[in-house]
């Protein structure tokens, strides 16, 4: 006698939304903040990316659309923007993600620009660290068949860096993403992202891989620690040109201060050989995280947190935060920063070079 198969029913319910305010606009598409109302009087903030309505006839822009949402929705970490559900009205698409209270890094770094103010050198790598963890899991990401999803999100940017108020590091936007079987586009044909961006293969119509995300989040690691961009011009093609060619100045051209350590990790991510360029997202975490950690008690999102409290939003830092007590005062026992270390080693062990960290076999 078989065993029958439970039966699941399905539930079917339309979504209600409520637009509350514009967070932006851009030239195909805008993001509303919105409530999602459900039974009982339950709601929930969220936020609403829609097509304008001018280009919902667009075949290939709503493809890109619906692909992003179909791509991003098994994307489950605290380093990604979640997405909740794909809709359609009678005028447009809409996907509805997670609404980030906070700011992109675009409005980080000129909020020091136009303050001509340094980012803090630990606060600059932890954030940086953060977007390498968010690609590494999207990077390894597999599907229902097993198989590794290949994604490539080719628009790292600091646009597509959200940061909450409360520290947490998201990256945003797949809209151009790659992946097999998923938003394939056929690269050699259609150049697509944002220019001052773009790793050397994508500027040259070359093929793509997680690597060239490497490189993306590179040159926004040397404008976040310097607040100078290297590539970035008024015209789209010298900038396409000193992506493929120009020499990376030293960052240390434009700030003195900074370690020899970060230095050669932000160099190394800059690789325009791609052999010789982190070979994964995760490699240059693994670095970063080792840079600030490995003798010291380095940042947390509450350090990040408080930052954004007192130096941009004028609120009061109410997390409590061991870096920001003077070095003096910091009551961190040798066998606490021993435990730190050790807990670092044994984290990342299968990545630490013996060479690098003076242990033999």
């Amino acid at each position: 006698m078989s065993e029958s198969k439970p039966h699941f029913p399905s539930i079917r319910e339309e979504k209600e939304y409520k637009l509350v305010r514009l967070l932006a606009e851009g030239g195909m598409g805008a993001v509303y903040e919105a409530k999602q109302f459900g039974a009982e009087g339950f709601e929930k903030t969220v936020a609403l990316k829609t097509i304008l309505e001018s280009y919902s006839s667009n075949m290939e822009f709503v493809r890109l659309f619906i692909g992003e949402a179909k791509l991003v929705a098994d994307l489950v970490h605290e380093h990604i923007v979640q997405v909740y559900h794909l809709g359609r009205t009678d005028e447009f698409y809409y996907i509805a993600m997670e609404y980030v209270e906070g700011l992109n890094l675009e409005k980080f770094i000129d909020h020091h620009v136009e303050h001509q103010l340094d980012v803090p050198v630990d606060l600059g790598a932890y954030i940086i660290s953060r977007v390498c963890r968010g690609l590494e899991y999207a990077h390894k990401k597999r599907g229902h068949d097993g198989e590794v999803l290949g994604i490539v999100h080719r628009d790292v940017s600091p646009k597509n860096v959200m940061i909450t108020i409360e520290g947490v590091v998201k990256l945003t936007d797949f809209g151009i993403a790659k992946a097999r079987q998923v938003m394939e586009q056929e690269e050699g044909e259609v150049l697509m992202g944002k220019v001052e961006y773009m790793s050397p293969e994508q500027a040259q119509y070359l093929e793509t891989d997680l690597r060239s995300d490497v490189f993306a989040l590179g040159i926004v690691m040397y404008e976040l620690l310097t607040g100078h961009h290297i590539f970035e011009t008024d015209d789209i093609y010298e900038t396409l040109n000193n992506v493929k060619r120009k020499p990376i100045p030293d960052p240390r051209t434009f700030r003195s201060d900074l370690p020899e350590g970060l230095v050669k990790i932000l160099m190394k991510a800059l690789e325009r050989d791609l052999d010789t360029r982190y070979q994964t997202a995760g490699e240059m975490a693994f670095d970063l995280e080792y840079f600030m950690y490995h003798d010291r008690y380095g940042p947390t999102l509450v350090t990040l947190s408080n930052y954004i409290k007192e130096h941009l939003l004028g609120q009061v830092a109410d997390g409590h935060d061991l870096q920001r007590e003077p070095a003096s005062q910091r009551k961190v026992s040798k066998e606490t920063t021993s435990t730190i270390q050790h807990r670092a080693d044994t984290m990342f062990g299968d990545l630490l070079d013996p060479s690098k960290s003076g242990k033999g076999e």
